[in-house]
């Protein structure tokens, strides 16, 4: 294997997770909206805040609800040195769990301070609401000391109408990972591989397994995987599923399969796109081949293989894939 830098690049996984809020989250995202913190009174009566949807101590559906204060008193805090993007502050700035006067449970937010000489537990906070509420738990912008002046909090990008008085039945919450990952040697030298059109998996001194994408080592035998092979761009379908749902972002018409190919020398097989056939001709040992982009646009990425396809070969006898499904 020819020695390269290994690439590094910046990934971000992001989604935006979407929940039925039922009757009890749905209760506190409502009061949010109207700028009131609903609590839930349990059989012991302790006032939950959040809201609990089940009594703990009796296990039965939680249905007492009262309404607490926006005012409460630092019980336990943690300074943000750095905050991370999407964070309710730019700035740094302490979490803190708050225990809301009238509950006898603490809810965690962020509580802006000039420094974190100006945090101490017991030090007591109000909300800062923001100026247009959507039923979102950041309706409350975060809390500030009590004992200062109130700044406003700027609008917000999109607000529920003023005059609603519908129930908040839904929330959705972005949800983002970002990492720079750093690439393992042989990963590099795979994705090097796919920018110039090649298909390069690495193969087991003792038992000659060959993986695609490489390991670095073999899971079988425990010891690096050195050898590289190139391999051919066709291979055999060894199982798949037929996606239906259709969801945010999906860049492809449902019906369509993604399955698991196993490339022709290989002995793992990978997830990709089965297209340019009906799904429901799709079957286990179906001969399928890549279908490259046009050279021009080709990158260290996998993505290259646009999908595969049907290739018109017999199918392959379920002997030749039954120990890699």
């Amino acid at each position: 294997m020819t020695r390269v830098k290994p690439l590094s690049a910046p990934i971000e996984l992001s989604f935006d997770y979407t929940r039925s809020l039922g009757d009890t989250l749905g209760a506190f995202m409502t009061g949010l909206a109207e700028r009131r913190v609903t609590g839930v009174r349990a059989s012991d009566g302790r006032v939950y805040v959040p809201p609990v949807e089940y009594d703990p101590v009796t296990g039965e559906q939680a249905t007492d609800f009262v309404e607490v204060s926006d005012e409460g008193t630092v019980q336990s805090w943690t300074w943000a040195t750095e905050p991370l993007q999407g964070q309710p502050i730019e700035q740094p700035f302490a979490w803190v769990l708050v225990r809301l006067d009238g509950a006898d449970t603490s809810m965690l937010h962020a509580l802006d301070a000039r420094s974190s000489a100006d945090v101490r537990t017991g030090m007591r906070v109000r909300a800062r609401w923001a100026t247009q509420r959507t039923g979102n738990i950041r309706d409350i912008v975060c809390f500030e000391p009590a004992d200062g002046p109130t700044i406003a909090a700027p609008p917000a990008a999109s607000a529920r109408p003023a005059a609603s008085a519908d129930p908040v039945t839904i929330v959705t919450t972005p949800v983002a990972l970002r990492v720079q990952h750093n690439a393992s040697m042989q990963e590099t030298s795979y994705l090097l591989g796919l920018q110039q059109g090649r298909l390069l998996g690495q193969r087991c001194p003792v038992c000659r397994k060959v993986y695609i994408p490489p390991r670095g080592a073999c899971p079988v035998d425990g010891v690096p995987t050195v050898e590289e092979v190139e391999l051919p761009d066709r291979g055999t379908v060894t199982t798949f599923c037929i996606v239906n749902v259709p969801f945010y972002g999906q860049k492809i018409t449902p019906p369509y399969v993604a399955a698991y190919v196993l490339l022709d020398g290989a002995d793992i097989a990978f997830l990709h796109l089965i297209l340019e056939c009906p799904a429901d001709e799709v079957r286990m040992g179906m001969r399928v081949e890549a279908v490259w982009k046009p050279r021009e646009e080709w990158e260290p990425a996998l993505q290259n293989i646009e999908y595969f396809r049907p290739n018109g070969e017999p199918d392959a006898p379920y002997d030749t894939y039954k120990e890699h499904l």
